[in-house]
């Protein structure tokens, strides 16, 4: 992970309309709409942000995500909501080059730790949904933070609408610039689309899972060689075969599926393109 940003100034306070674009916003890959940005980019672009302006979510698909996706249901709206939209997977960076499309990968546990270890102030309110107090305790101890303000909703949250409301509300009473929201896909999208849909929520919500487990030292990431090789699938699958086996053995496999209806689809669409461009020149 390279970080060309002074990385001094990362705890300044950011700029109005540093989140303008100069290129096409999106590249349509399988099921989701990535931003065209990498690492760097997207790092720059969420500490830049002004703290002040109404919530605004980002959200890290990897292939469970697409592969959910592709059967429809409340995820699409949600991600439609999102701000920004980065790639989770190396496997994903992989087809998409294969495919000939670049889409950058934007882990979200390598994006969550960067933003503690270059851009957090320990004094500053961090506001995090999710997790359990080992979580909490290990990672205010690894970073020295002051003011984390921590609310742990129910188990059952994706089918009580009345818990998600309380997670929005929390973070209305607790603005910070950053909220981390830690509960699973599609639990903490929900969060954030109500944060946005109560329209008094400020901050840049995150939507990353495990991120913290792994930064808290409660669950351990894959090491180096493994990430880099693409395989931090496994590992997760070796460390948890029992909740894991499903979504790494069956679930993810149909990502190949999704692929090859994408690929045929976009030839589709070229060769429409052409044959339109044709007849404009004739």
């Amino acid at each position: 992970m390279t970080l060309p940003l002074d990385t001094s100034t990362l705890q300044a306070r950011p700029v109005r309309g540093a989140d303008r674009r100069v290129r096409a916003r999106h590249i349509w890959f399988l099921n989701s709409a990535f931003d065209r940005i990498g690492f760097d980019t997207a790092l720059e672009r969420i500490v830049r942000r002004d703290p002040e302006r109404p919530f605004a979510f980002v959200v890290t698909p990897n292939v469970d995500h697409l592969v959910r996706l592709s059967r429809g249901g409340e995820l699409a709206p949600l991600y439609a909501q999102a701000w920004l939209t980065v790639c989770d997977s190396r496997v994903l960076e992989l087809i998409a080059a294969f495919s000939g499309e670049e889409v950058e990968v934007t882990p979200g546990s390598d994006l969550t730790a960067a933003l503690f270890e270059h851009a957090i102030d320990p004094a500053e309110p961090v506001v995090v949904i999710g997790g359990d107090g080992d979580v909490i305790q290990g990672v205010t101890a690894r970073f020295g933070l002051k003011d984390v303000r921590w609310h742990q909703p129910p188990m059952g949250l994706r089918t009580n609408p009345a818990a998600v409301a309380e997670c929005a509300a929390f973070v209305a009473a607790n603005p910070a610039r950053f909220v981390f929201l830690c509960v699973g896909s599609p639990q903490q999208e929900m969060i954030a689309a109500a944060c946005i849909e109560r329209g008094d929520c400020t901050g840049v919500g995150l939507c990353v899972g495990a991120s913290l487990d792994f930064l808290s030292g409660k669950t351990q990431r894959a090491p180096q060689w493994m990430q880099n090789a693409r395989l931090e699938w496994l590992h997760r699958l070796m460390e948890e075969p029992k909740r894991m086996w499903r979504r790494y053995l069956v679930d993810g496999p149909q990502v190949l599926l999704i692929w090859w209806e994408w690929r045929r689809a976009r030839a589709k669409l070229r060769a429409f393109e052409k044959s339109f461009s044709a007849r404009l020149r004739a």
